[in-house]
C-alpha cells in the first residue's frame, strides 16, 4: 500500500496507499504532508516479528540520519495540547477531482485524506498498523477477517457510520467494474492455481454482518491486508444513488460546493477557490480524543496556499505567511543559516520514499509505429539511460542533497530496497556503442542518426511547467541525446495535461514524471502490474507483453501473498533486478527529505515516516 498517504498523511506523514503522479510540490514535501491509509513496512500478519536490524540505514554514512530518526520516535510522547489556531502551507498544487476514489494525483488525495478515512491506519512514529474505523481485528486463519466497528463515529452531516458504508466502499464503487476506482488494484487478489495450472484473479467478499460487524473474506493470503485496509470508506447514503444511477464519476467534480464533501475525517473543506487556497475546518464532532479526554484535531482550521511557481512557495515561507516549507537542495544552504532568525528548523530525513524519472511510451495506441519500435528496444532504453547524469543533477540541481536512484525501490524502505541491481553510469560512448550495434548511425550526415529502415530518431519529451528539477532533468538529457546524434523536443505544459496525457488520452511519447512511493512493496502493484493502470509505458494490458513484465507480475503476486518477510524481500530484490535490466522507467535521483518548520508547532518531531499526525497539532504561540 502506498499509502495513498499514510495514515495520517493527515500533516507529516508520508506513506501512501498506492503510488500516484506527483506535482513538483508534492515531490519536494513527499513524506510530510499527506493524509490517508498509512501503510507499513512489513507483512501485516508478522507485524510484530519485526526488528530494527532488518531496517538497512540510509546511506549517509553509518546509518545516522536513520538511527536520529528511530530514537526520535521511541522518545516521543503526546503533550496535551491547546485548541484553535491555524496551519498554513502553501504549495503548487491543487484538486483535480473531489473525488478521491477516482483520483490518481497526489495534489487530489493530499486534499481530500483530511476528510477520508479507513478501518486501520498505520502509525506515522513506528509504522506499524493501528485501529481508525475499527476499534479491532480477528483472524484465525489469514483469510477471514473481522473487523469490529467504532459506534461513535458520524459523517460531517451527523449521519451514523456504519458496517453498510463499507460493505457499499467495497461492493459498489472499488469493485464496480463500471467505476475506474483507484484503489481496485490494491484489492484484486490474484493467486496460482494449481488444478488448472493458470493464474487466477479475484476479490475479497466484504458484508455487514450487523450495524458495527463487517466480515472479509479472502481468496488468498494476502501480507500487506491490515495496512491496505487503510483505504478510505465513503457515505452510501450520499454516494449510493449517484452509483445506481451511472452517474458515480460526476459527482464530487472540483465545481462542487465543498459543503457537500462527507466524509469521518478529522477536517471538512470550508472552501475552495481555485488558484487562490483551500480551507479546512476542524470537525467538531470527530470520534478521536486526547489522553485527557479533549476533543481533537487541536487545530481550528488548516489553509493551503494555492501559489504560481515554486519561488512563490519560499517567499511564501521567508515572509512567516507559512508555517513549514519543503525545501529543494539548491535552497538548503540559503535556509540554513536563517534557522535562527526565521524561529524554524531545517529536519533532514535521508531519501525520499517517492521517484522521479524518464519513460517511453510502448502503448500501441499512443505512438506511431516507427517510434513505437525504437521505444519497445530495451537497448535504445538502456542507451538513454547512460545520458540521465545523476552525479550533474545532484550537484547542479539538488546542491549535492540527492542519492542517485537505481532501483525501483527507495533505500528508505529498508530491506525491501535491493542496491545491487544493475547501474548505468553516465557514458555517452556507452549510449553511442550500444546505438551502433543496432545500426542506428547518421548515414546521411545531418547529424541525426537514422533507424534501420532510414527513419531519423527524434520524439518529444513532456513534463510540468510548474516543477524546477524536472524540466531541468529534460535540458540535460536532451544534451546528451543531441551529442549521440538524436534529436528531442522538450515539452512543457501544465500538470494537469499532463497526467491526462499518461492516464487517459495516452498520446505523448517521452515524459519526465514521478510517483509517490511508501515503505510496503505491494503498493506499488498498479505500477508494476501489465494490468495495472499505473503501468505507464503501456498501461490496462490484457496480456504481458513482454516475458520480463510477465515474471514481475509473478513475482509481485507471490511477493503479496508470502507472509515470510525473508521470502517477500528475494521476491522483491529480484523485481528490481528485472526492472534494472529493462528500464521501463529511467530514474533519476531521489532527493533528500528537508522540510523546515517553524517552532510555533507541539507535538512534532521528524520520523523515517513523517513529521506529525495533524489531529494532534497544535499551535505554542497562541
Amino acid at each position: 500500500m502506498y499509502c495513498p498517504r499514510m495514515s495520517k498523511e493527515r500533516a507529516g506523514i508520508e506513506n501512501s496507499r498506492r503510488p500516484q503522479f506527483q506535482t513538483a510540490g508534492a515531490a519536494r514535501q513527499s513524506g510530510l504532508w499527506r493524509i490517508g491509509a498509512l501503510l507499513a513496512v512489513v507483512s501485516a500478519l508478522a507485524l510484530f516479528a519485526c526488528s530494527d536490524d532488518r531496517r538497512a540505514p540510509l546511506p549517509d554514512g553509518p546509518g545516522t540520519i536513520a538511527d536520529e530518526l528511530r530514537r526520535n520516535a521511541e522518545n516521543f510522547a503526546y503533550a496535551i495540547g491547546e485548541s484553535g489556531g491555524t496551519l498554513t502551507f502553501a504549495t503548487v498544487s491543487e484538486p483535480l477531482t473531489f473525488n478521491l476514489a477516482l483520483s490518481k494525483d497526489a495534489s487530489s488525495s493530499g486534499v481530500l485524506g483530511y476528510l477520508f478515512e479507513g478501518l486501520t491506519e498505520t502509525s506515522w512514529l513506528s509504522n506499524e498498523v493501528e485501529p481508525a474505523l475499527a476499534e479491532s481485528w480477528d483472524s484465525e486463519d489469514g483469510l477471514t477477517w473481522t473487523f469490529l466497528l467504532r459506534e461513535d463515529v458520524r459523517w460531517h452531516d451527523g449521519e451514523p457510520f456504519t458496517a453498510h458504508d463499507v460493505e457499499f466502499t467495497f461492493n459498489r464503487i472499488i469493485y464496480n467494474p463500471e467505476i475506474d476506482a483507484s484503489a481496485r488494484a490494491t484489492f484484486t487478489f490474484r493467486y496460482f492455481d494449481q488444478e488448472t495450472g493458470t493464474w487466477m484473479e479475484d476479490q475479497m467478499s466484504v458484508t455487514a454482518l450487523d450495524d458495527y460487524t463487517v466480515q472479509c473474506v479472502l481468496p488468498a493470503p494476502f501480507a500487506p491486508f491490515l495496512r491496505s485496509m487503510g483505504t478510505a470508506i465513503y457515505p452510501r447514503h450520499i454516494l449510493e444513488p449517484y452509483v445506481d444511477g451511472g452517474t458515480f464519476g460526476e459527482v464530487w467534480g472540483i465545481e462542487t460546493d465543498p459543503s457537500e464533501i462527507i466524509g469521518t475525517g478529522p477536517f471538512t473543506i470550508d472552501s475552495f477557490e481555485p488558484g487562490e487556497q483551500v480551507v479546512f475546518q476542524h470537525n467538531a464532532d470527530y470520534w478521536l480524543t486526547d489522553e485527557a479526554g479533549n476533543p481533537l484535531p487541536y487545530l481550528d482550521r488548516i489553509v493551503q496556499i494555492i501559489v504560481p511557481d515554486l519561488d512563490a512557495e519560499l517567499s511564501q515561507f521567508q515572509a512567516g505567511n507559512t508555517d513549514f516549507y519543503g525545501v529543494p537542495g539548491r535552497e538548503f544552504a540559503e535556509l540554513e543559516s536563517m534557522q535562527t532568525t526565521g524561529n524554524f528548523t531545517i529536519h533532514r530525513r535521508g531519501p525520499s520514499f517517492g521517484s522521479e524519472f524518464l519513460i517511453f511510451n510502448v502503448n500501441p495506441e499512443g505512438v506511431e509505429p516507427r517510434q513505437l519500435t525504437w521505444f519497445q528496444n530495451t537497448r535504445f532504453r538502456q542507451a538513454v539511460a547512460h545520458l540521465m547524469d545523476k552525479d550533474r543533477i545532484i550537484a547542479e540541481e539538488q546542491h549535492g542533497l540527492g542519492y542517485a536512484q537505481w532501483s525501483s525501490i527507495s533505500p528508505a524502505a529498508g530491506d525491501f530496497h535491493n542496491p545491487d541491481v544493475r547501474q548505468y553510469e553516465y557514458s555517452l560512448d556507452e549510449a553511442s556503442r550500444l546505438l551502433d550495434d543496432l545500426g542506428w548511425v547518421d548515414t546521411d550526415g545531418d547529424g541525426i542518426r537514422e533507424d534501420d529502415s532510414g527513419n531519423s530518431i527524434s520524439f518529444s519529451l513532456a513534463t510540468n511547467d510548474s516543477s524546477n528539477l524536472r524540466p531541468k532533468i529534460g535540458e540535460i538529457v536532451q544534451e546528451g541525446l543531441a551529442n549521440i546524434g538524436i534529436q528531442m523536443r522538450l515539452d512543457l505544459i501544465p500538470f494537469s495535461e499532463l497526467v491526462n496525457r499518461l492516464a487517459n488520452t495516452y498520446e505523448w511519447e517521452a515524459a519526465i514524471i514521478g510517483l509517490t512511493g511508501g515503505p510496503e512493496p505491494h503498493n506499488g502493484i498498479n505500477v508494476w502490474h501489465s494490468s495495472g493502470s499505473l503501468h505507464l509505458w503501456h498501461p490496462g494490458q490484457t496480456e504481458p507483453a513482454t516475458a520480463w513484465e510477465a515474471e514481475i507480475d509473478e513475482l509481485y503476486i507471490e511477493a503479496n501473498q508470502d507472509l515470510d518477510h525473508g521470502e517477500r524481500v528475494r521476491l522483491y530484490h529480484r523485481a528490481q533486478e528485472i526492472v534494472a535490466e529493462n528500464v521501463p522507467l529511467i530514474y533519476t535521483t531521489h532527493s533528500e527529505r528537508l522540510t523546515a518548520v517553524r517552532h510555533v508547532l507541539g507535538n512534532t518531531t521528524p520520523t523515517l515516516y513523517g513529521l506529525w499526525d495533524v489531529r494532534y497539532l497544535y499551535r505554542t504561540d497562541q
